[in-house]
C-alpha cells in the first residue's frame, strides 16, 4: 500500500504556528495521527520539527529589548520543552512514545558524534520509539548553526539511510513561477538532468522559520543524489502525509527523483559535510583530469600543488582546481603540517582515498 518503508519527515515552522505566531495544536494533533497510522502500518519515521523558536515567543510576554542570539536562546530554551511535551502527549494517545534528539552544527563535523547520532536513534526506532529531532537552538548560534530544519533534515535523512525525505512547507511544492500568480503551476516533478530552477524560486524567508524554498530546493537535489527520494508539500493539507506514501499517489507536490547511482554511507556524510571543512587542497591539472575519469581515483600528493588552513586527520577538506574551482571535499588521511611536507611525492598512500571523496 505504501510505497517506502523508512522516511524522514521535516515540518517547517510556518505549518506549525498561526499567523500570529502561536502553536497550531490542532495542525500538530493532525500530523501526529497520520504519523502513528503510518507507524502503525510498519513504516519507520523520523520526525525533524520547527516550531520551538515560535512556541516560545508565543508563551513568553517579553518587554525587554533582546538582541537577536539573546531572544533566540530564550525563546528556544521555553520553546523546546512546551513542544516536546505537546507532541509526547499527543503521541501517548495512539500508545506511541517518543524521543527527544537535540543536535548541532558541530555534532555532524565529527565522523565519531556523527555515528553516535546515528547509533541512538536506531536504537529507538529498533524500539518503536519515534525521533523527534530539532537543533538545538540554545547554544546554535551565529557560524554553529544550521542554515534552518532543511538542512538538518538532509543530513538526517542521509545518515540513516532513508527511503525518502518529505519536507512539509505551506505551499504545495516549486512552481514555475510566483505561487501567487494564477498562471504558475507547481513543477512535479524534477530529475538529476533538470535545469537550474533558481530563476523560478522565491528567495525570501518563511515568516517564523529561517529559510525558504531556495535552501530547499538546494538539498532537496543533494539528497537526490544520494539516492533517496525526496518530496515537498503542503504540510497544511489534511492526511497529506499518508496520501504522499501511496503507491501511484497524485497529491500534489514536488518529487525529486532519487539517483539510480548506489552512494555509502561514508560518502553520504561527506556529501553534507562542506560546511565543516577545515582546509583547502589545490590540485594540479593531471590531478584533476584523474579525479573526473569514469575509474575511481584516489588524490595523490603528486598531483597536489598547495595546502591551506590547518587540519587533523580525519578532518573535512575541501579540493579546488588550478582555477580555483571547488571540485569537492573528502577526509583527510594526514593532518595539515605533514600533508605540506609530502606534497609531489609519489607512491604513498593518498591524502584523501577515494572512499572518502566526494565530488560536487
Amino acid at each position: 500500500m505504501f510505497q517506502y518503508k523508512r522516511i524522514a519527515v521535516k515540518v517547517g515552522s510556518n505549518v506549525l504556528t498561526r499567523k500570529d505566531g502561536t502553536l497550531d495544536v490542532t495542525r500538530m494533533s493532525a500530523l501526529v495521527d497520520q504519523i502513528a497510522e503510518l507507524h502503525k502500518k510498519g513504516i519507520e519515521i523520523v520526525l525533524i520539527s520547527s516550531g520551538a523558536v515560535a512556541s516560545g515567543k508565543s508563551e513568553l510576554k517579553v518587554h525587554k529589548k533582546f538582541d537577536a542570539v539573546s531572544a533566540r536562546q530564550l525563546y528556544s530554551a521555553v520553546g523546546q520543552a512546551k513542544l516536546i511535551n505537546r507532541y509526547y502527549e499527543l503521541f501517548r494517545e495512539h500508545g506511541l512514545v517518543c524521543g527527544q534528539v537535540l543536535t548541532t552544527k558541530e555534532n555532524f563535523g565529527s565522523r565519531t558524534h556523527y555515528l553516535n547520532q546515528k547509533h541512538c536513534m536506531e536504537v529507538m526506532l529498533d524500539n518503536k520509539v519515534i525521533p523527534i529531532v530539532n537543533e538545538n537552538d540554545t547554544i546554535s548560534v551565529t557560524e554553529l548553526m544550521f542554515t534552518d530544519n532543511d538542512e538538518l533534515s538532509g543530513l538526517i535523512a542521509a545518515m540513516m539511510g532513508m527511503d525518502a525525505l518529505i519536507i512539509l512547507s505551506n505551499i504545495d511544492g516549486i512552481y514555475n513561477g510566483n505561487p501567487s500568480d494564477p498562471g504558475s503551476a507547481v513543477i512535479t516533478e524534477i530529475n538529476e538532468e533538470q535545469e537550474d530552477l533558481s530563476e523560478y524560486i522565491q528567495t525570501g524567508k518563511s515568516s517564523f522559520g529561517r529559510g525558504g524554498m531556495l535552501t530547499k530546493c538546494t538539498i532537496a537535489r543533494k539528497v537526490a543524489e544520494e539516492g533517496i527520494a525526496v518530496i515537498i508539500a503542503n504540510g497544511k493539507r489534511d492526511n497529506i502525509l499518508c496520501d504522499l506514501l501511496k503507491e501511484k499517489s497524485k497529491t500534489i507536490c514536488t518529487r525529486f527523483i532519487p539517483s539510480s547511482k548506489p552512494v555509502s554511507s561514508v560518502k553520504k556524510w561527506i556529501a553534507h559535510s562542506e560546511g565543516f571543512a577545515k582546509g583547502e587542497v589545490h590540485l594540479n591539472k593531471g590531478a584533476e583530469k584523474a579525479l573526473l575519469s569514469p575509474k575511481a581515483t584516489s588524490v595523490l600528493f603528486v598531483g597536489v600543488t598547495k595546502i591551506v588552513g590547518e587540519f587533523e586527520k580525519d578532518d573535512i577538506v575541501k579540493l579546488f582546481n588550478e582555477e580555483g574551482k571547488q571540485m569537492g571535499v573528502g577526509c583527510a588521511a594526514y593532518d595539515s603540517k605533514e600533508a605540506q611536507k609530502l606534497i609531489g611525492v609519489k607512491d604513498i598512500r593518498p591524502l584523501v582515498h577515494y572512499d572518502y571523496l566526494y565530488l560536487d
